[in-house]
């Protein structure tokens, strides 16, 4: 027999069954047919919130093989497919957090932990082009590992410095081109450091595009060598402040491209804004051609209403979460209507939008500067007369920071990188071993492993500290070289109990994101292998290179996008005086991807994301860490004629600041 709720009871009842339907749902399941190429999942996120999306089943493309939720293996064909995700295999799972075109989509593949930077409806799709479609579907869960606390959700409080009309007012309101004539209006600027710049334009799905027809020659090589179309086509010089741009930036389809784009030009202006960098912007939309009234030639035409680009190039950067506040300034003359150099018209409101970048939690340049100054003056670890610290770092540091003793609380355990199981006689930071054991007396260890995959590595490191945990329970601070920075990376994230053994991470040049020397021009390794009279490597250099391929490194940075330990960066930036003469070749190859890179990885690929970022060291990818400059051989002396450098003040620079923020 049933009992009578009493009225207090059935109250209670109807709070409980009213808070359980608001209760945030943490699983979803969902399929996401071949058909179609986005669909809306209706799951709403927030920033702060981490999810973990895993799927299963095939798809099948008309004539192609079965491809699961990774998609496809990149092949010729792809170099002319305006895929959604460039980099990604044709027929994978991707996403993106929003449904408008600024919206960034995000290689899934079979598994995938997301941390939104910003709220907004979870979207899933087929890396497809328009007009294709694939048979089959993909089941994909989607599981709430995480809700962003209200402190998380809100926009950071930050002092940020203001943007006003007398500030727009005193620089140039159009830029022009090398005869004087006037063109496109000024339309944005940007205020942050060149670093965080960068970092939002690349997280928006920007490329900087090649200065030269000569540039984009050689770019196109390297894309298609990797089987990535090619995005970087050459943009025309314009001035302002008596320059061409400091960058040029377009946000396109691999095939649109040529005829349409979304493009910018941005100059880096003679002043500061509250200590901030400011950036000033010119931006159109290319689409089509039309005649030059200058010369009858051929050029882009423009879309008239500018306005639209101005919002477009706003609206992709604050979708990346890097964005702190938009604003639209008004000059006191604003241009409203104008024709371009090259005859075609354009219509405006006048504003001009204000980007204020957020201001980066992880840069620590300037402390890791001035610690390193202070060990290179103070201790002078590597002996000899080095003369001023910022010769060997891309930072001004301070050399008076009192030094305390180092305490003995942690191991140093250095992985190096790809070739050094050859190069028994020049360790990776040989000097600053043996200057932490005696001066210090820290116990420093080296595990020199073969040229293997990242995955054989990694094993062969878990095992390693399994082994030494049992005889000594202090933790490691660990340093990754060059290929030794994935190897780590891939056994801190996927080897059990490896990440319970260390205390921090710390990488230097290491190959993060892959490198495009792996990508096309593996064979320079053997040359340089007999340059360097190397001989009785262990392992296999052919699979140890393939690992460091930018499409193996990026899929792995999507499976694993966030640091298990308290993770730090250092990268290597030389140019050509820095660089040694073995490495020349490389370094004038990498410098058509970017300017900023070592001879091996550029400057972005050799950062962990989410690392605290320490800064660039001024040497080449082998000066930063290995003694070659101290060999016996004078041939190979000869051809690493710029391998000096501080190593040992870098590594205890290193080991110093990261004990101290533990």
């Amino acid at each position: 027999m049933l009992r009578t709720m009493s009225k207090p009871s059935l109250v209670i009842a109807a709070v409980a069954l009213a808070l359980l339907a608001q209760a945030p749902k943490n699983s979803y399941e969902l399929d996401v047919a071949g058909t179609q190429r986005w669909m809306d999942s209706g799951v709403d996120v927030q920033a702060g919130d981490t999810l973990l999306i895993t799927a299963t089943g095939a798809l099948r493309f008309a004539q192609s093989k079965e491809n699961g939720p990774e998609g496809l293996s990149r092949g010729w064909r792809d170099l002319v497919r305006a895929l959604p995700i460039n980099e990604a295999g044709r027929g994978a799972l991707i996403g993106r957090i929003g449904s408008n075109e600024a919206a960034q989509p995000f290689p899934v593949g079979s598994r995938r932990e997301i941390h939104p930077p910003r709220a907004g409806r979870l979207f899933l799709g087929i890396n497809q082009t328009a007009n294709e479609s694939a048979e089959g579907s993909f089941h994909v869960k989607i599981e709430f590992t995480g809700r962003g606390s209200a402190a998380a959700r809100a926009p950071a409080a930050v002092n940020l410095p203001r943007v006003t009309a007398e500030h727009v007012d005193k620089l140039p309101s159009r830029i022009a081109d090398k005869d004087g004539n006037a063109g496109d209006r000024v339309n944005f600027l940007i205020l942050g450091s060149e670093e965080k710049m960068r970092q939002a334009f690349q997280a928006a799905g920007w490329v900087q595009v090649d200065r030269s027809t000569k540039d984009a020659l050689l770019h196109g090589v390297f894309a298609s060598l990797s089987k990535q179309a090619y995005t970087q086509l050459p943009m025309s010089e314009l001035n302002l402040f008596g320059r061409a741009q400091d960058f040029g930036m377009a946000h396109a389809d691999p095939i649109a491209v040529v005829a349409a784009r979304h493009h910018l030009r941005l100059w880096k202006a003679p002043i500061e804004i509250g200590g901030q960098t400011l950036w000033v912007g010119a931006g159109t939309h290319d689409i089509g051609f039309e005649r030059d009234q200058r010369n009858n030639s051929v050029t882009h035409k423009i879309d008239p209403e500018v306005d639209k680009e101005r919002d477009f190039i706003g609206q992709s950067l604050n979708e990346t979460g890097l964005v702190a506040k938009l604003e639209m300034v008004t000059p006191s003359q604003p241009i409203t209507g104008a024709k371009t150099a090259t005859g075609g018209s354009f219509r405006s409101d006048g504003k001009t939008l204000v980007i204020y970048l957020t201001p980066s939690e992880n840069d620590s340049t300037g402390a890791f500067a001035d610690l390193f100054c202070s060990v290179l003056q103070q201790e002078n670890p590597d002996g000899g007369d080095w003369g001023g610290c910022d010769q060997y770092l891309h930072a001004r540091g301070k050399s008076d920071l009192a030094l305390a003793a180092m305490p003995g609380r942690r191991r140093v355990l250095i992985v190096p990188g790809i070739m050094n199981s050859c190069a028994s006689n020049a360790p990776a930071f040989q000097e600053g071993q043996q200057h932490l054991r005696d001066k210090h007396g820290l116990t420093v260890e080296l595990l020199a492993v073969p040229n293997d995959s990242c995955e054989a590595n990694a094993r062969q490191i878990a095992q390693y500290l399994r082994e030494h945990m049992r005889a000594d329970s202090r933790k490691y601070i660990v340093v990754g070289y060059s290929k030794g920075a994935p190897d780590l990376q891939v056994a801190l994230a996927t080897e059990p109990d490896a990440a319970s053994a260390v205390a921090a991470f710390i990488t230097v040049a290491g190959a993060i994101g892959g490198s495009p020397i792996a990508d096309a021009l593996p064979g320079l390794a053997d040359r340089w292998m007999q340059q360097l009279n190397l001989g009785g490597c262990k392992g296999d250099l052919s699979t140890g290179l393939k690992s460091l391929r930018r499409d193996v490194r990026q899929a792995f940075l999507a499976r694993y996008p966030n640091p298990v330990v308290p993770t730090f960066s250092l990268a290597a930036v030389s140019d050509k005086t820095t660089t040694s003469k073995m490495l020349q070749q490389a370094w004038q190859l990498l410098s058509v991807f970017d300017p900023e890179q070592d001879a091996q990885l550029t400057k972005r690929d050799a950062i962990v994301p989410g690392a605290t970022y320490l800064g660039a060291a001024r040497a080449d990818h082998l000066a930063v860490a290995l003694p070659f400059d101290k060999s016996e051989d004078k041939a190979v002396r000869a051809v690493m004629d710029k391998g000096r450098y501080p190593r040992a003040a870098l590594l205890e620079a290193l080991v110093r600041f990261v004990d101290r923020s533990q």
